[in-house]
């Protein structure tokens, strides 16, 4: 039994590492707890280790080392059939050759449960995700977008506490897509379920969640919900990885409180907040979002620092219009204004003043 049991979780991972070949570890000495009922999303790029952290939770990997644990028991040597966890992946994985209330029915069967207890289940499951009249078609005979419902009811039939959904939404286009975000999200809340969901749609991973773990190289980089990991990047991986970001290197030149000045590379200077940098002479690249740059100086604190910026490209996104500048020596500097009855609209070749406020700009490891 693991020392180290969270209180209140319902499912942690307590030091858990994973090698396939016994000498490099896809994921490193992983510490995670959810809360019963929680939302989480395990977002990062291919090879991050956030599959591998999924398929070790269903059972179809084993740790290396260390415990997971739900509910406060280990289940480290449990099968996957006896953990009693709903699965969702994107291949919908339903059987040809049934229709779908059989589908559907099949988990309770292995449950040996009841005849009329296994219709109203599978009833209620299909009513669930919109597809009550849809009980006697066979999979084949279903649009992609009705096969991910079929496949979603499947995994909450038997009402399980704990579901586990893989690149779920990965094969559907993109308004079906948002559409099952909603969707999936609503029934959640509503059940009550335990999620732990997968993906590399940065999207996907803010709309849906209560909390998102950013895995690279085998770790979580920042664990947080959605807006916290969007406005306060603890490094430069999380700031580059989640949403649009632009930056720009230096060294610090000052830090007093919450405040430090950049140098940058052209000698350029700014304020921006130290987040993770120490002490002057630290190289640092600084993260400012698009959205958070201004070219309207009124706007602007006084004492804001301004940097001269060459207008490169202009592109009209109907809700919001989009600039890429040259800055300090980056040629793909973003900026992003909403289309309103006062926006600015700026044309290439023109020269302006840009600058932000110091708390929107945090200077991260180099």
């Amino acid at each position: 039994m693991s020392d180290t049991t969270v209180d209140g979780a319902f499912v942690q991972f307590d030091r858990v590492q994973k090698s396939y070949d016994g000498e490099t570890l896809v994921v490193k000495d992983l510490n995670l707890a959810l809360p019963r009922g929680e939302f989480l999303t395990m977002l990062g790029p291919s090879g991050s280790g956030k599959t591998t952290c999924l398929m070790m939770l269903a059972g179809f990997e084993t740790a290396t080392h260390g415990d997971i644990l739900l509910d406060g028991q280990p289940i480290n040597n449990i099968p996957p059939h006896k953990r009693g966890i709903g699965m969702v992946f994107q291949n919908y994985a339903l059987f040809p050759h049934m229709t779908v209330a059989e589908n559907l029915s099949f988990p309770l069967e292995v449950r040996k449960m009841g005849k009329s207890d296994r219709e109203a289940k599978v009833k209620r499951a299909l009513d669930m995700v919109q597809m009550g009249a849809f009980g006697g078609r066979r999979p084949a005979q279903l649009s992609g977008g009705q096969q991910q419902r079929i496949a979603l009811a499947r995994a909450l039939v038997f009402e399980p506490e704990l579901v586990l959904m893989d690149e779920p939404l990965g094969a559907l286009d993109k308004q079906l897509r948002e559409h099952m975000q909603f969707e999936i999200t609503r029934l959640a809340h509503e059940l009550g379920i335990t999620t732990v969901y997968v993906t590399h749609d940065q999207t996907e991973a803010l709309t849906m969640s209560d909390r998102v773990a950013v895995f690279d190289d085998g770790r979580i980089q920042q664990l947080a919900p959605p807006d916290q990991l969007y406005e306060e990047p603890t490094n430069s991986f999380v700031a580059q990885f989640i949403g649009e970001n632009n930056t720009l290197e230096g060294v610090i030149s000052k830090i007093s409180g919450d405040t430090c000045v950049v140098r940058l590379d052209n000698g350029d200077e700014i304020d921006a907040k130290p987040i993770n940098v120490s002490a002057v002479g630290d190289r640092t690249k600084v993260s400012i979002r698009p959205e958070r740059v201004e070219f309207n100086k009124d706007r602007l604190n006084p004492d804001a620092h301004l940097l001269k910026a060459e207008v490169k490209e202009f592109i009209y996104m109907g809700d919001i219009f989009r600039f890429r500048l040259s800055v300090a020596g980056n040629d793909d500097f973003i900026v992003k204004t909403r289309n309103a009855p006062d926006a600015v609209r700026l044309t290439p070749g023109q020269t302006i003043d840009i600058g932000w406020l110091a708390q929107d700009c945090r200077a991260l490891d180099a």
